[in-house]
């Protein structure tokens, strides 16, 4: 068959029979004017065309349960102690908010801890290392989320959800977690009143944090047509900086830091602590979000979230958009 350049063919064409492929460019290129008026455009853009916040997706751990995020990090410590690796909690908590794989891969990668391996084990950590500790992590995480109460939510979690569903704000959740342990904590947090309309663990995906695929699956399950209108709409909200920069730039993003992962290196660690040590160690995590995150709000705990969500409300009646927000 004999090539026909794009020019001739065009001229080929007969107007009144192909009214509209007369108007192609050279190139295939459809005017606007044609392109908006196809029905296929308006009900793309019509999708989440508002201004005002119709998604929240909250992290889990430091963020509505679990106060200074011990129910990993206990394990984490407790797993390479079975490996003959003693980690401090320093050590378990710096690549918080991964996927618990992930985390134990960057772990063993830190050089005190590599180091403390290598002279256990006679050899530097690899990847068959990682995967056995995953194996171990597993059932004991699992097993400490059924017998401990690290469902328990953070002061005014239940409170300030409910209003948000009540005024049709959809809920997320996503987390480093599977999908397992994540529904062991969320049984726990329905019973005190909050209830996420969907939520997405961090084995439900190929690329988890700080990639924005999770909140990305949380939009799917909720029925999001338009992904760039509603990402505009969606606030993430995280007390881990891998957390907070998930859906960074399309998403707007809140830090929180009262209850979270930098404060201190548990519970029990907060209780030996005076009124005054404790809030010192609660602004220098402050601090940390401030200076290392991608957050475009930095608060201390979920009842500051009401009047966050008032102000991008009206900053997107204003026409600003997360992508575009200098302050």
């Amino acid at each position: 068959m004999t090539y026909i350049p794009r020019i001739v063919r065009k001229t080929m064409i007969d107007p009144t029979t192909y009214p509209l492929l007369s108007k192609l460019s050279e190139i295939g290129r459809v005017p606007g004017a044609i392109r908006t008026e196809a029905r296929q455009y308006r009900d793309v853009h019509a999708d989440h065309r508002g201004a005002a916040v119709r998604y929240v997706i909250l992290d889990c751990s430091g963020t509505t349960m679990d106060r200074y995020v011990d129910a990993p990090a206990i394990v984490f410590v407790d797993v390479f102690a079975a490996f003959g690796v003693a980690i401090t909690m320093q050590e378990a908590r710096q690549p918080m908010g991964l996927r618990k794989d992930l985390h134990i891969q960057r772990l063993i990668q830190l050089p005190s801890v590599a180091a403390k391996w290598a002279a256990a084990h006679g050899k530097d950590p690899d990847q068959s290392d990682v995967d056995a500790l995953f194996a171990l992590f597993v059932p004991r995480q699992l097993a400490l989320l059924r017998t401990g109460n690290y469902a328990q939510l953070l002061s005014g979690v239940a409170e300030v959800t409910q209003q948000l569903q009540a005024r049709g704000v959809k809920l997320g959740v996503t987390t480093g977690f599977t999908r397992a342990m994540l529904d062991i904590l969320l049984e726990g947090a329905r019973g005190q009143g909050f209830v996420p309309d969907t939520s997405v663990a961090g084995d439900e995906v190929e690329s988890p944090r700080p990639k924005p695929f999770m909140v990305l699956k949380n939009l799917e399950r909720l029925g999001v047509y338009n992904v760039a209108n509603a990402m505009r709409l969606t606030v993430k909200v995280d007390d881990t900086i891998s957390g907070v920069g998930e859906g960074a730039p399309l998403c707007w993003n809140v830090a929180v830091s009262r209850w979270g992962n930098y404060v201190v290196d548990s519970c029990a660690h907060a209780a030996t602590l005076t009124g005054e040590q404790l809030e010192a160690a609660t602004l220098r995590a402050k601090e940390r979000l401030v200076r290392e995150s991608v957050a475009h709000y930095v608060i201390d705990d979920l009842r500051d979230l009401p009047p966050v969500l008032a102000d991008i409300d009206r900053r997107l009646a204003d026409g600003d958009s997360p992508w575009t927000a200098r302050g």
